[in-house]
Parts: C-alpha cells; sequence; structure tokens
C-alpha cells in the first residue's frame, strides 16, 4: 500500500479486504471506538447486500479497528441533530441501522464476528444477529441504553429473551458489563479464542471454500477454548437473576434484589441495585415490556416495534430522558442525568403504553419498511 492509499484508508469508516471468495469488514473509526455513524450504517448495508448476490463469495468475516469492534450507535450525533432541529436524521439513522441488524438476522451466507474488544449497544446489533460470534479474554459486552434515556433496541429486544432464564432482562435492564466467558456461557458468543489465536483463526477462515456453516463452525472450533467464570461473573448468579428479574414490575425486581441485600453480603447485588437507580425510570419501564414482548415475536416484529419506540423517545413528547441522558454520559460528561419523571413511581402504565403505539404523527417519523428477506434461516442465532 502507498503512502497516498494508507492515508486515504485512514478516512474510509469502513475497510474491505479479500479476495474473492472471503471478505473481511473491518469498522475504521478507532479513535471513536468504532461507534457507528450514519455513513457506516449506510455503508455496511449496502455491502452486506452486495456481498449477498456474489456466488463467489462464502463467507463474510467482521471485525473492528484497535481496541473495540463497536461501541455502539453514534447517539451523540443523533441527539446533537435532534437539537438543532434536524429530527429527521434520527429517524434516517435508525430506519438504516434497524434495515441492517434485519438482513444481518436473515442473510443466507455465512457470518463471523470478531469482538475482540468493547461491544456495546449497535455493535450488539452488527454482531449478534450473524452466526457465529467469536469472542475473546479482551472482549466486553454490554447494553448500556437505560443509563442515557433509551431502551435495549438492535433487535435486542429479540436476543435477550432468548438467554437463558431472565438473563436477558438483568442485561437489558442494568447495562451490566459481560465478558468473554460470560457471554460464551449466555450464548451471546458461540466460540471464545485467546486473542493471540486469532491471526491464526482469521488465516484459516481464508481458505473457506464453500457456504458449509458446519465447516466454518469446525475451523473456528479447532482455535477455541472453554474459558472459567470469574468470581464475580454475572452467569454464575442465575440462580439470584432467576429469582430477581423473573418479577412482574421493575419496582418488584428492584425490592427482590433489596430484599436479598439484608441477608448476603454479596457486593454483586448491591451493584446491580445500583445500576438500576441509576437508569432511567421511564427506560426501566418500557424496556422490560419491550424485552418481554420480544419472546413472543419473531426478529422483524422485534425491530419494527422498536423503531416505533425510539421515534417517540426521539421527539420528547413523553419524556427527554434521551437528550438529558446523552448530555450528562456522552456530550458534558457530568455523569449526573436529571431524569423527568424523576422516580419509577411517577411512570404510570398509561404512559408505557404511549411508547407501543403507532409511530409519532409527525412526517420525520414513519413505520419502518423493512425489506422483503428469506425466511429467517434455522441456524440463526440458534446458540440463544
Amino acid at each position: 500500500m502507498s503512502v497516498m492509499e494508507a492515508k486515504s484508508a485512514e478516512f474510509k469508516q469502513i475497510l474491505v479486504e479479500g479476495d474473492s471468495s472471503v471478505r473481511r469488514i473491518i469498522l475504521n473509526r478507532p479513535k471513536q471506538l468504532n461507534a457507528l455513524s450514519f455513513q457506516m450504517v449506510s455503508s455496511l448495508l449496502d455491502i452486506f447486500l452486495h456481498a449477498e448476490k456474489d456466488d463467489n463469495l462464502n463467507l463474510v468475516i467482521l471485525k473492528g479497528k484497535g481496541r473495540a469492534f463497536c461501541a455502539g450507535g453514534d447517539v451523540a450525533t443523533v441527539v446533537r441533530e435532534i437539537n438543532n432541529g434536524n429530527a429527521k436524521f434520527g429517524a434516517d439513522f435508525f430506519r438504516t441501522e434497524f434495515t441492517l441488524n434485519y438482513v444481518m438476522a436473515t442473510y443466507t451466507m455465512p457470518q463471523v464476528s470478531i469482538l475482540d474488544g468493547i461491544v456495546m449497544g449497535g455493535g450488539a446489533g452488527a454482531s449478534i444477529h450473524g452466526n457465529f460470534r467469536v469472542a475473546t479474554e479482551n472482549t466486553v459486552f454490554a447494553m448500556p441504553e437505560t443509563g442515557i434515556g433509551l431502551f435495549p433496541d438492535v433487535g435486542a429486544t429479540y436476543f435477550l429473551p432468548r438467554l437463558p432464564g431472565f438473563f436477558g432482562e438483568y442485561v437489558g435492564l442494568t447495562g451490566c458489563r459481560l465478558d468473554g466467558a460470560d457471554m460464551l456461557a449466555c450464548g451471546l458468543a458461540t466460540h471464545f479464542v485467546p486473542s493471540e489465536r486469532l491471526p491464526s483463526l482469521e488465516a484459516a477462515l481464508g481458505n473457506v471454500n464453500s457456504r458449509n456453516l458446519a465447516l466454518v463452525s469446525a475451523i473456528i472450533d479447532e482455535y477455541s477454548e472453554l474459558p472459567n467464570l470469574k468470581e464475580m461473573s454475572a452467569y454464575s448468579r442465575l440462580d439470584i437473576i432467576n429469582d430477581c428479574f423473573s418479577r412482574r414490575t421493575v419496582e418488584e425486581i428492584l425490592n427482590a434484589l433489596e430484599r436479598k441485600v439484608t441477608i448476603t453480603t454479596d457486593y454483586w447485588i448491591s451493584s446491580t441495585i445500583q445500576l438500576l437507580k441509576k437508569a432511567s425510570p421511564t427506560s426501566l419501564k418500557i424496556s422490560l415490556r419491550s424485552i418481554r414482548e420480544g419472546r413472543l415475536l419473531g426478529i422483524g416484529q422485534c425491530l419494527v416495534r422498536e423503531y416505533r419506540m425510539v421515534c417517540h423517545v426521539m421527539s420528547g413528547r413523553l419524556s427527554k430522558d434521551l437528550l438529558e441522558g446523552c448530555r450528562a454520559v456522552l456530550l458534558d460528561k457530568d455523569k449526573n442525568p436529571k431524569w423527568e419523571p424523576s422516580s419509577l413511581q411517577l411512570v404510570n402504565d398509561e404512559m408505557v403504553d404511549s411508547y407501543f403505539m403507532k409511530a409519532v404523527n409527525n412526517e420525520d417519523y414513519k413505520e419502518l419498511d423493512l425489506p422483503l428477506r428469506p425466511d429467517l434461516p434455522i441456524y440463526a442465532l440458534a446458540k440463544l
């Protein structure tokens, strides 16, 4: 690569490499932890759709440059545009991102996502829907949306309720961080490969000569291992999580946790309580309902409903918690959001219902119209 080509690559937010049979797609905003810009989700959608039509291609590998796979969608830019009166930008961003999530979930070619680093929010949407999710000792996973006044989206209300027991409710409500071992144990990751073996794994995957999923899985298996859960592992507390997060309401979940904290010295329980108390009360309530509804819906139905919800959130008609959460966490970074309503008791059922009604009565916010796709492959999310 020449100097000019190298400099040009630095400004490309998506890099595409590989020969005619295996395509490597690299998220290339390392300074921003590969947060997905509008340009990136649009490019990824085009790349995936075009690759699917290429009969010579057998495999797509998705990875990130730097210490993150992808730290999420670029919500800060969405909020800036909303504050500047450009609501359409946010609507277009999420419409494109959710369409990408749907295409990935219904893809007819094997996908391998290499999650060697931070995987949060939109980064989960750009990986968990694929066939193979490879975690490492560097992986840090989270769905932190309730902490910024949003809710788990990008199809999370499809994959979270399909985790064992009520682990999905725990992950979605608290925004807790999971490591690679936790991800493998609960099914968010399909494999765990030590980072030092990734170059060899990629080289082996580069020789894939068919779209046979069993072949791809067998290659990854050769480099995989079974990691031990850490002492503070969330998944090792699945019994407690099932007991508390199976409760009907957020208030009942908190009460169950607070009863347990009085009879145990487990720091994990008190930290879980604090995560819930720091989150937006509105976000917690709409998130719990959305995850519960997702248990009975297909991926397309979940994304259509999530888009409807995100339009209500962006409109600010019911609550301005997204604007306040992004201000406190992403923009001013004082980490002290002032939620309104300020408590769970002030968020009533009628308010929650409003987020699930049809799209906001605004020409900028329309219903999500997903493309016609093949039936959901039987292997999608097979381990969830």
